[in-house]
């Protein structure tokens, strides 16, 4: 693997990461949707249909505004900083709040035409699935700030997450 691809995520990580995301959702979604009404119902008796349906609408909501925050903020989800990859512009850097938000409707709308497309991923030289040629991303390993050791007088050195794991202690 030559040093610039190493730069970019694979599959199998990625998917780690998403997995990491759905199973983090399935906890909050119905926590939203269903505890407010449950709260109100166990304090003050049965729960208005307004509280309800506002519940079940941001549980709805949750999924779409969690991936599109966090691809527009610091473009990694809780998963992405599990993992240690971040979404990123194919050279602009930083995901705008449009391109994040049309990134995570087409993968909330469409999860198994998301999914195969990440099969492309195995084939494009960047690891770019289709939902990231479509919407002109690419997913990157971060890098990990390690500090010298005191007596070296040495800066921070770069190490990307694939050196920590691989056991290479200096930057290459």
């Amino acid at each position: 693997m030559t040093q610039r691809s190493a730069r970019y995520a694979g599959l199998v990580t990625r998917l780690a990461a998403l997995l990491l995301d759905g199973l983090l959702l399935a906890i909050a979604v119905p926590a939203l949707a269903l505890g407010p009404p449950q709260i109100w119902s166990a304090v003050l008796g049965s729960a208005p249909g307004w509280l309800k349906a506002g519940a079940q609408v941001c549980g709805a909501l949750l999924p779409l505004v969690y991936f599109t925050a966090a691809w527009w903020s610091t473009g990694q989800t809780l998963g992405d900083v599990v993992f240690g990859i971040v979404v990123r512009r194919n050279r602009a850097g930083h995901v705008g709040v449009t391109r994040a938000f049309l990134r995570a409707l087409v993968g909330l709308l469409l999860p198994a035409i998301w999914l195969l497309g990440m099969v492309l991923i195995l084939t494009d030289r960047k690891r770019r699935a289709l939902h990231d040629r479509l919407f002109g991303t690419v997913v990157l390993r971060k890098a990990v700030e390690l500090p010298a050791p005191a007596e070296s007088g040495r800066p921070a050195a770069q190490i990307t997450a694939a050196d920590v794991t691989a056991g290479v202690t200096s930057p290459r």
